[in-house]
C-alpha cells in the first residue's frame, strides 16, 4: 500500500472512533420530557359612573335646583340643589382606586360653594382634592355614591359691609355670566396587587 492509502485508512478509522465516542457519550445519558400546561383565569374589569362606562358626564345645575321660584328653573343668589356621582365596581374582580375631576369650568358664580362631606369648597379644584378613594375588592358594597352640593346664598357675608360688597359681586355675575357648565371625569384605575 502506498503512503497516501494509509493515511487515509487511518484517518477514517480516526473519525470512527471520535463519533463513535461522542455518540456513545450521548447515547448513555437519561433522557426524560414531561410536558404540561399552564392557564390562568384573568381578573374580570368593571368600573361604571353613573351607570356609563366610557362618557364624559356635563352635570347641570339647573336640574338640581332644590327652589322652584325662579323662573325656568335658572340659578340665582339664594338656590341649592345636590348632584350625585354614582361609582360602580360590582362586577369588578379587582378593587378599584377613583379620582374625581372636573374640567371646562366656565362662567362659575364667585359666591356659589360647593358641599361634600359636611365640608365647604370655593373651587371644583379644591373640591376634586377630597374626591379620591378606593373600592376594595373584598368590600361587600361595591357601590359608591359621591353627594355633591352646592349653594349660591342669598346673602354672603359676615358684617353689613361684607354683605354689601357680596351683593354687588353677585349682581355683577348676574349681568355677565350666563351658562355655568363644567364637564367631570371620573378614573378608575385597579388596585396594585400585594405582593
Amino acid at each position: 500500500m502506498n503512503k497516501k492509502k494509509k493515511i487515509v485508512i487511518v484517518l477514517i478509522v480516526l473519525l470512527i472512533l471520535l463519533f463513535a465516542l461522542l455518540g456513545g457519550s450521548t447515547y448513555a445519558k437519561y433522557k426524560s420530557k414531561v410536558i404540561g400546561n399552564a392557564n390562568a383565569d384573568v381578573s374580570n374589569w368593571n368600573f361604571l359612573v353613573n351607570n356609563n362606562k366610557e362618557i364624559m358626564q356635563t352635570i347641570s345645575l339647573n336640574s338640581t335646583i332644590n327652589n322652584s321660584t325662579l323662573v325656568g328653573n335658572k340659578i340665582a343668589p339664594g338656590t341649592s340643589g345636590s348632584f350625585q356621582i354614582k361609582l360602580d365596581a360590582t362586577n369588578s374582580e379587582t378593587g378599584v382606586n377613583y379620582i374625581v375631576n372636573f374640567e371646562n369650568e366656565t362662567q362659575k358664580p364667585r359666591n356659589l360653594k360647593f358641599t361634600y362631606n359636611n365640608k365647604t369648597y370655593n373651587t371644583l379644584a379644591d373640591l376634586e382634592k377630597d374626591l379620591i378613594g378606593t373600592i376594595g375588592v373584598n368590600d361587600s358594597n361595591k357601590v359608591k355614591e359621591l353627594n355633591i352640593g352646592w349653594n349660591w346664598k342669598y346673602e354672603t357675608g359676615n358684617t353689613p359691609q361684607e354683605i354689601a360688597k357680596n351683593d354687588e359681586i353677585d349682581t355683577e355675575d348676574g349681568k355677565n355670566l350666563n351658562n355655568y357648565t363644567f364637564s367631570m371625569v371620573v378614573t378608575g384605575t385597579q388596585v396594585k396587587p400585594a405582593n
